[in-house]
């Protein structure tokens, strides 16, 4: 099985460099202007080639499998093996010709996701991960913080409107006074810099599956919680996410729900 991974995982790996290296010709240009979907998300032109290219790749490469992308919807989805793509997630930040945009992209095998790639192109920045073969960033090894006090965390966060919409305003508001330091801007590269340790908490109020599909493997190999905001390791279909580290998790889920 870890052979097979393997070969899935470069492909992975390949597939999200070339897509990323796609949206780049259009990145800080005139031609990266956003249309509006009916959820009032843009979306782009990069975008949508940066998909077709992937779908491209896996129908050639694997043309058992199903497919599921933000863009173009879901292909064959009775099949064991489903690859999961984001083309470019932080489609705002593309637009607005700030780097810490990501193509995801992550494959599901009879429910559960053994192999994730997340790449930053305007960064040159590659985290990726398959289970059991650890958790690659930049040809090193990634691991989560070993900081132990919630008090001294740096918690990423993407718009912090988002909480309130969607009925966390209270949860946010206490853990993002129980940290040492907020970063926003995030989206994926939140995700990133805890797998990475340099930062401890990561969280989205609302997420869908191909926001998020890479992860659990990441953060799995990485030796960090990837899940729900209830504590369900791995979950990539709650409609929240939030990644942290083992030894800081139990008061980050204390301080979301409210207990003393």
């Amino acid at each position: 099985m870890s052979d097979l991974l393997q070969t899935y995982l470069d492909f992975a790996r390949a597939t999200a460099r070339e897509a990323g290296e796609l949206t780049l010709r259009y990145y800080q240009t005139d031609a990266a202007t956003a249309e509006f979907k009916s959820d009032d998300t843009p979306v782009t032109i990069a975008d949508r080639e940066a998909e077709q290219l992937i779908r491209a790749r896996i129908g050639s490469q694997f043309p058992d499998h199903a497919i599921l992308g933000e863009e173009f919807g879901e292909a064959d989805s009775d099949a064991t093996h489903r690859w999961i793509i984001d083309p470019i997630d932080g489609t705002k930040s593309f637009v607005h010709g700030v780097p810490l945009y990501g193509v995801l992209l992550a494959l599901e095998i009879s429910g559960t996701v053994e192999v994730g790639v997340a790449y930053f192109p305007a960064l040159d920045e590659m985290i990726s991960a398959a289970t059991g073969l650890g958790c690659d960033w930049n040809g090193r090894a990634a691991r989560v913080s070993s900081e132990t006090q919630l008090d001294r965390a740096i918690c990423c966060h993407i718009d912090t409107a988002y909480f309130a919409k969607n009925g966390k305003g209270d949860a946010w508001q206490r853990l993002q006074q129980s940290v040492y330091y907020n970063a926003g801007w995030c989206d994926a590269y939140g995700y990133l810099l805890v797998a990475t340790g340099r930062a401890e908490v990561m969280l989205d109020p609302v997420m869908a599956v191909w926001d998020c599909g890479p992860f659990p493997p990441i953060f799995r190999e990485a030796g960090g919680y990837f899940g729900d905001w209830q504590g369900n390791d791995g979950r990539i279909d709650g409609g929240e996410a939030m990644a942290t580290t083992p030894a800081l998790l139990p008061e980050v889920l204390r301080v979301l729900k409210g207990e003393s």
